[in-house]
């Protein structure tokens, strides 16, 4: 990209430089005294088609973003429950077992019917589980259980 705007602006400058001696050799002061509006016009439309193509190339031009994420990588050592931090949380076994059907990706009804009980009960225990981890959504909850190693 910098070539090109360096070839551009090396081009214009000698196209700049022909025109001057090409107004050398013929009648300069006639030209200036006659035609100068045209030749500041001239100018200033250089100035502009330099300033646009460099504007051009500057705010086309693709901006690399670096994204750094730091990601949990599980160890193959089979996993253990942070028993400290659910009694910390005071999260009950049937929160947690909530917390780990949700994880594996069921609905409450889904949920209501394997431990059957009913959907607002699974509702109820949801709804205390993102409170004591501070959760507003059902992935937030799973994300958050992951971390704190309540889930696997």
């Amino acid at each position: 990209m910098k070539k090109q705007i360096l070839l551009h602006g090396l081009i214009y400058g000698l196209c700049g430089g022909v025109l001057i001696v090409a107004l050398k050799l013929i009648e300069y002061r006639f030209l200036v005294l006659e035609h100068s509006v045209e030749i500041y016009g001239g100018l200033i439309a250089l100035l502009f088609a330099l300033l646009g193509g460099w504007l051009g190339l500057k705010l086309t031009r693709n901006k690399e973003v670096v994204v750094l994420k730091e990601v949990m990588v599980s160890a193959d050592a089979p996993f253990a429950l942070n028993e400290q931090r659910l009694r910390e949380l005071s999260i009950t076994r049937r929160e947690l077992e909530i917390l780990e059907l949700i994880a594996n990706g069921l609905s409450n009804r889904e949920i209501a019917e394997k431990l059957f009980v009913s959907e607002s009960t699974v509702k109820t225990h949801s709804s205390r589980l993102f409170d004591k981890l501070s959760a507003k959504r059902r992935t937030q909850a799973v994300q958050i259980g992951k971390e704190l190693g309540l889930i696997p």
